[in-house]
């Protein structure tokens, strides 16, 4: 019997008796791909994408690469449309294209082996790509929330604990968390770090003060009695002493978010969400967040500034006639605003203009002084949008559809699988 969170081993793909067939240059194909250093969670994941196309052609009796032609890749997509999950929902577009970029990248291998004289999914034409928001953020008090639910006075409690905090406070990924060992933290300095990270890169990112008490408490109390010997130094360790697996730390995580019970649902990512949108929240620079989070690109982090709206809640507050709850617009029979009342708009431009310094609105208005800090919010969220505009002006005509899918393919094929509802 596997044990709990394990993976079940996959079929092989297409008829291994076929040495030319669809299955057998889909290895070599893979193989390849090892040989290029690509991650072993790169390949597992177009070994597993490539595996649907090709059971879907051995029902319609097409087992070599030479029947494949660009009609039959049309009908494939169509049928990635139409299909549903044992839920009755159809698959996101996101996962069709998950499901397409290998097929094509497999093709184009093959063209370039000579297996083919021309690629019949070259003319892929993929999903637009969707730009969603994390499905749920937590707050500092629900975070503070799940934080208590694991149990310390046990050996398991404790470790969950030092995970969650650990997630938390660096927001790293999920198999980062996996890989750490008990040698990537400085308990002193306070940091730690992440080796072989996404697309293979190192970083040292900062852990906080509580996070490294925790993991202090586990690795004095909890995880010499999980340590089975020869000790590979791995930092969270199962109950068997061996390394968690990507599924059963998911498992967990999502465990303790359910059991405090706040209506939110979500595992690893949503802490990694969470820390980023309440660093915005507090004031970081999203160069500092983006260097935190291991973004290669500055327009990925960008995603937070859309999350943590605080700021642009300010000036709708101060600017919109309607946003609170004092103030109604007039009807038939009342009265309108003396003359010479200030405007809204008279209102938000002497909060931005400052209080207390004696300067007048365009309207003759005196700057009001009663509200310092939503004026500091004001400007704040002026010079925020303005900078989310220009990155949006730098970034968001330059990428083509073809660039945004490979850059989706790489995220998710780096990436662990979390499970749909957790978003990347």
């Amino acid at each position: 019997m596997p044990r709990k969170g394990a993976r079940r081993a996959k079929p092989p793909l297409g008829d291994p008796n076929d040495p030319d067939g669809l299955g057998a240059w889909a290895r070599r194909y893979l193989e390849a791909l090892r040989i290029k250093n690509y991650s072993s969670r790169t390949v597992e994941n177009r070994e597993s994408y490539l595996g649907f196309f090709i059971e879907w052609c051995a029902t319609r009796s097409i087992t070599r690469p030479q029947e494949v032609t660009k009609p039959i890749i049309d009908r494939y997509q169509r049928h990635l449309f139409h299909l549903r999950k044992p839920s009755g929902k159809p698959l996101s577009f996101s996962a069709q294209t998950c499901r397409l970029v290998p097929v094509r990248a497999y093709f184009k291998w093959l063209t370039r082996q000579n297996v083919l004289l021309w690629n019949p999914a070259s003319e892929i034409e993929l999903p637009r790509h969707e730009k969603r928001l994390p499905k749920h953020v937590l707050t500092a008090d629900e975070a503070e929330a799940v934080m208590l639910v694991p149990h310390v006075s046990d050996v398991i409690g404790l470790r969950d604990r030092a995970i969650l905090e650990t997630l938390y406070s660096t927001g790293i990924r999920r198999m980062e968390v996996i890989h750490l060992t008990v040698w990537d933290l400085d308990q002193e300095r306070g940091t730690l770090m992440v080796r072989q990270g996404k697309g293979k890169k190192d970083r040292m990112v900062p852990i906080g003060e509580r996070a490294v008490a925790w993991l202090g408490r586990y690795l004095d109390e909890a995880r010499p009695k999980l340590v089975m010997p020869p000790d590979a130094g791995v930092l969270f360790l199962t109950q068997e002493g061996e390394e968690l697996s990507p599924n059963r730390l998911t498992q967990l995580v999502r465990e303790h978010v359910t059991a405090a019970d706040m209506g939110k649902t979500g595992a690893c990512h949503l802490f990694r969400h969470t820390c980023a949108t309440l660093m915005l929240e507090g004031g970081a620079d999203i160069r500092y967040i983006q260097e935190l989070l291991g973004h290669v690109e500055l327009s990925t982090t960008q995603i937070y500034t859309r999350v943590s709206i605080r700021k642009l809640k300010a000036v709708h507050t101060l600017t919109h006639p309607g946003a609170r709850l004092g103030q109604r617009p007039a009807v038939d029979g009342e009265d309108e605003a003396p003359a010479g009342a200030p405007s809204n708009g008279a209102r938000a431009k002497a909060v931005a203009t400052g209080p207390g310094s004696g300067q007048r609105s365009a309207e003759g208005f005196p700057c009001l002084a009663a509200e310092p800090a939503l004026n500091v919010a004001v400007t704040e969220a002026g010079d925020e949008l303005d900078a989310e505009a220009t990155l949006e002006g730098a970034a968001g005509g330059a990428q083509r559809p073809a660039d945004a899918a490979g850059e989706l393919m790489a995220a998710l094929d780096a990436e662990a699988d979390e499970d749909p509802e957790e978003g990347a």
